[in-house]
């Protein structure tokens, strides 16, 4: 891709859970950070992006924090019905893209609403990789440490080789269509679809594998919320 330009992309934040491992009065996504809430820092990473046709977050529909956020009245930022499932909440986010113009092979980019430090390089590096990918794929980043298997008493059973292991993060980049219609038949058939990723290898597709930067970290507890916190502070 080398002298070429980046590829023009969709994007679509799916926020309608509540983090309950966070143990906060609110969704994660709308917790402090720097002086805004998570869910505007992931937004963030996107929307200064010149190849953006546009994002659309998908919300729980009774979601109150959506609406006192400044990027709530941005034009470039749609709102979408979430689901249940983070399959549901895509489902309707590709709805949403489609309404807008959205065509079938048109790049989108699944993005975590905790994942508010992804880097533009990393960005861009995800888009330059999969421009003229038949698939598409995602960010991920190799195991380092060691993987042990448990037991049901909890003891180790064996380590595992961890050199063919990697963690997978987003933004995860597939064509609409064939992503819509892996989710469509993937939900249909029971499937467990735990990423985006998923339900494209459930199809039969090999998602590719673009190793980022560790940092990009997805806040699940709060300890992940107080390292970015001491991160940012120190000038990241």
């Amino acid at each position: 891709m080398s002298g070429q330009s980046l590829p023009a992309f969709w994007v679509l934040v799916p926020a309608a859970g509540v983090g309950s491992r966070m143990r906060a009065d609110r969704p994660k996504q709308y917790l402090q950070l720097a002086g805004k809430t998570i869910l505007e820092h992931t937004l963030d990473c996107f929307l200064g992006h010149p190849g953006l046709r546009g994002l659309v977050v998908s919300l729980a529909a009774d979601d109150p924090y959506w609406p006192t956020l400044s990027c709530a009245q941005d034009p470039r930022v749609r709102r979408a019905e979430g689901g249940r499932e983070r399959a549901d909440s895509v489902l309707g986010g590709l709805s949403r893209l489609i309404e807008l113009g959205a065509r079938e092979q048109d790049w989108v980019l699944v993005h975590d609403a905790a994942r508010p430090n992804l880097a533009r390089s990393d960005l861009d590096l995800l888009l330059s990789e999969l421009a003229d990918d038949p698939i598409g794929g995602l960010l991920a980043v190799p195991a380092r440490d060691t993987l042990k298997r448990a037991g049901a008493d909890g003891r180790v059973l064996e380590t595992v080789d961890r050199s063919p292991i990697w963690l997978a993060y987003t933004p995860q980049m597939f064509r609409l269509g064939p992503l819509r219609r892996a989710l469509v038949d993937a939900l249909a058939a029971g499937a467990a679809i735990t990423d985006e990723a998923s339900a494209l290898e459930w199809a039969g597709a090999a998602p590719r594998l673009i190793e980022g930067r560790a940092d990009n970290l997805k806040i699940t507890r709060p300890e992940d919320l107080d390292w970015l916190r001491q991160r940012w502070s120190a000038g990241r």
